[in-house]
């Protein structure tokens, strides 16, 4: 790609993105501006660091290192996609390298948990039935969160990503391809591969939970 066929990406993706032009201004030492970045992606890393290495304080580390090599490498900055797919190469590489280092595929929470501990309800998780007001109800939620935990668990690595970066990001198929080196074909593959082991985990409690069931048992 040429220099003004690279300097007209830039403008163009300059005006559709606002982190762009936050990125841009952190290029040119603008006061406030990494700042600024740190607090809208921080909770964002945390949350999808966490899912893929299961630790809070290995994932909080590993959200500070994304910050640092941003921060480093902003003299060389040029926009050549959307600042979220650049920001979550980094995390995704770290993440990867991560993993690997600990030769283990740590369990994995759905619910982001506190730093006293407790959880809190993620995406994937709101997306499946639920049913508030009664004490027994309460345990179904509790006892679905777990199960959905334990789901997510048998997927790799990469699989962890993809879902993660679709549901928690909602960034497209070219867009995950982008972050994780492979072609929207393969990133749809792979989604649809997880998806089935998710929906395999899944479908034995959902059966059982189902209205049908609930009816012949009563």
């Amino acid at each position: 790609m040429s220099r003004g066929e690279l300097d007209a990406l830039e403008r163009q993706l300059e005006s559709r993105d606002p982190d762009v032009r936050l990125m841009l201004q952190i290029r040119d030492d603008t006061p406030g501006a990494f700042e600024v970045m740190v607090s809208r992606y921080q909770d964002r890393l945390v949350g999808v660091l966490y899912h893929i290495v299961g630790n809070l304080e290995e994932a909080e580390d590993l959200s500070q290192d994304v910050f640092l090599r941003v921060y480093k490498a902003r003299k060389g900055y040029r926009p050549k996609a959307k600042f979220s797919t650049w920001l979550f190469t980094i995390a995704n590489n770290l993440a990867m390298n991560h993993a690997r280092s600990k030769g283990r595929n740590p369990s994995v929470n759905l619910g982001g948990a506190g730093k006293d501990g407790s959880q809190a309800e993620s995406p994937l998780a709101q997306t499946l039935p639920s049913r508030e007001g009664t004490a027994s109800a309460q345990m179904r939620k509790v006892e679905l969160s777990e199960i959905v935990r334990e789901a997510l668990g048998v997927l790799n690595e990469d699989q962890k990503m993809a879902v993660l970066l679709n549901k928690f990001e909602e960034m497209s198929y070219a867009e995950i391809g982008a972050v994780m080196n492979r072609s929207p074909a393969a990133v749809k593959s792979l989604l649809a591969r997880a998806r089935n082991e998710l929906r395999e985990q899944l479908e034995p409690y959902l059966a059982l939970d189902s209205p049908r069931a609930r009816g012949a048992s009563g």
